[in-house]
């Protein structure tokens, strides 16, 4: 008598429902044969059936929409919506309402009322309807706080909260790797390959409408999910893109640095900002949901002092006859050099030209092209070698072997490599 005394005491009575899509109904076929002793009983109930497709009885799919019977999941990325009611259960009118919707996560608080101004009144039997929406950035345990303030008409203040705890689960596993490109110019490119696996970690199926990557300002990317298929180009996962429970995903980019960024070879070194992932995907009659990765670090590849690539190299060559090659030398490091060239031959690569030139002096973060002229005296895959850099002013010495790999063929026997 006492609980029901407490709860009689304030004259509005406050609900708060969640609302959320909902679902096709769906029901259990039972099915026998003909000559079983049922015979078409099973089958006339079906079709008596309202909640059944007509012409497809034997479906679990129902044509009927299905109101959702309890609070249900909600995933991180997805919109909360929830609609709160005030309604007054007395004979008496009540002023001054004021209804304030607040969400509590683990690291703030959050106001989610449309309106922070009272209502002058409220007679008997009427109400007062808010919808709220928050898309739901954190997961963990978090509480929506709803208040209620008034005013009786014998001036009386009154004031109480009702609190409701639910949890945000994770809805995807991303997980990224990073791969260094290898090119036949050089052993080490600014090119790298990220790989996002997806993984649907919910009970239901997901429509993936988007997976991008959005790059940051030192880059450019390519996306690698797509297959050329007469004028235009067709996923690689098929038209209907959709992703089963605990079903993964592979997701491939090509990022490379922008021309400003990449001609200032002291940028990119260390630990580098990439970009982040933008997955949108939708689930039970569209309902959508979208979540951005943190921003993806990649720790570049070091190149030292010096970094020697190619430029340009033919991909077949004559045997024992001349070639040209560019060969690109960039400084690294944060001083200047004097550099001095030295040409070694090997057992199938001879060079031509002087031995131990002076280059000059190259700054920090300057490069220059050198053209260069060699022949090969063995036929087949020959790896090119022999090149060595010295730094004058600390007498240091740079060597560069398997530069590239070159073809050799002999134009009398045939063009087999």
């Amino acid at each position: 008598m006492d609980v029901n005394q407490a709860k009689q005491e304030h004259l509005l009575a406050l609900k708060v429902m969640r609302l959320t899509k909902p679902t096709l109904f769906t029901n259990l076929p039972v099915t026998c044969e003909d000559r079983d002793l049922p015979g078409d009983l099973f089958g006339k109930l079906m079709r008596e059936d309202p909640s059944t497709i007509k012409g497809a009885e034997t479906l679990m799919l129902g044509e009927m929409l299905t109101l959702p019977q309890n609070f249900g999941n909600i995933f991180l990325g997805e919109t909360f919506s929830s609609y709160i009611s005030v309604h007054n259960d007395s004979n008496q009118v009540v002023k001054d309402i004021l209804v304030k919707a607040d969400l509590q996560t683990s690291s703030q608080r959050l106001n989610l009322s449309a309106s922070n101004s009272a209502v002058a009144e409220l007679k008997p039997e009427c109400c007062i309807d808010d919808v709220i929406h928050h898309e739901v950035k954190e997961i963990g345990t978090h509480i929506l706080v709803c208040a209620v303030s008034y005013t009786t008409q014998y001036g009386e203040k009154l004031y109480f909260r009702k609190f409701f705890k639910f949890q945000v689960l994770k809805p995807l596993d991303v997980k990224t790797k990073f791969y260094n490109a290898e090119s036949d110019l050089s052993s080490v490119t600014d090119e790298v390959f990220l790989e996002a696996q997806i993984q649907n970690i919910t009970t239901s199926p997901m429509f993936m409408e988007k997976v991008s990557l959005e790059p940051s300002m030192m880059y450019n990317v390519t996306e690698l999910n797509m297959v050329a298929c007469g004028d235009q180009g067709a996923s690689t996962f098929g038209k209907m893109s959709y992703l089963q429970p605990m079903d993964t995903r592979q997701y491939l980019y090509c990022l490379k640095p922008k021309p400003e960024y990449a001609e200032k070879a002291g940028i990119i070194k260390g630990v580098t900002v990439i970009g982040k992932l933008d997955i949108v995907w939708k689930t039970n009659l569209g309902e959508r949901g979208r979540l951005q990765t943190s921003q993806l670090q990649r720790m570049a590849p070091g190149y030292g002092d010096i970094r020697l690539s190619l430029e340009m190299i033919p991909d077949t060559v004559n045997l024992e006859e001349p070639f040209d090659i560019i060969c690109k030398i960039t400084n690294c490091s944060e001083r200047t050099m004097d550099l001095v060239l030295e040409m070694c031959n090997t057992r199938s690569i001879h060079w031509c030209g002087v031995s131990g030139r002076q280059l000059g002096k190259l700054s920090p973060g300057a490069f220059l092209s050198l053209p260069l002229t060699l022949l090969s005296s063995v036929q087949g895959l020959q790896s090119i070698s022999g090149l060595r850099l010295t730094d004058t002013f600390l007498k240091r010495t740079y060597e560069y072997d398997d530069i590239a790999q070159v073809c050799v063929i002999c134009p009398f026997m045939g063009n087999e490599c």
